[in-house]
């Protein structure tokens, strides 16, 4: 029978922190898998309430036209709501890309090439729907009066 010729100083030491690539990233990644619990419940109860608000109340989804979002949005109210959930569902669907990107790309530049354009995209979507749903104008000039939410005045 043979026998091993490894010796006890060869094997890694249980619970080494040196397993992986070499970095510890502290316990960003312990607040990341957080985030993804709270946020991931917080959007369920904003989105199914968007689409109670939105399909079952009031005439459904062929009331839903530029008079109903300018209805909305001309309350703080929605636009805070519709900000949290573009902002959450924007960070939690980054950061859950983010963590695929780190699983699954093997070299160094691939990774930092995919996170560029991954952050880009965040930054791009995150501020042009932060600017529509506070800039949208719900009255705007020169509209056909038919499809003018009914506050707006000629």
């Amino acid at each position: 029978m043979a026998t091993s010729t490894r010796t006890s100083s060869s094997l890694a030491a249980p619970r080494s922190r040196s397993v992986g690539r070499g970095t510890t990233r502290g316990n960003y990644e312990l607040y990341s898998w957080v985030f993804m619990r709270a946020s991931g419940v917080v959007l369920v109860v904003l989105v199914f309430a968007h689409l109670f608000v939105n399909l079952m109340v009031g005439d459904g989804v062929k009331a839903i036209d530029f008079a109903f979002v300018g209805g909305k949005w001309a309350s703080p109210f929605w636009q805070i709501w519709d900000l949290l959930m573009l902002w959450l569902a924007m960070i939690h669907g980054t950061n859950g890309v983010r963590t695929i990107i780190n699983d699954y790309a093997e070299r160094d530049g691939t990774r930092l090439v995919l996170k560029l354009a991954l952050y880009t995209a965040f930054v791009v979507v995150t501020v042009l729907g932060t600017l529509v749903i506070f800039t949208f104008d719900p009255c705007p000039a020169d509209a056909p009066a038919n499809l003018l939410a009914s506050f707006c005045t000629a």
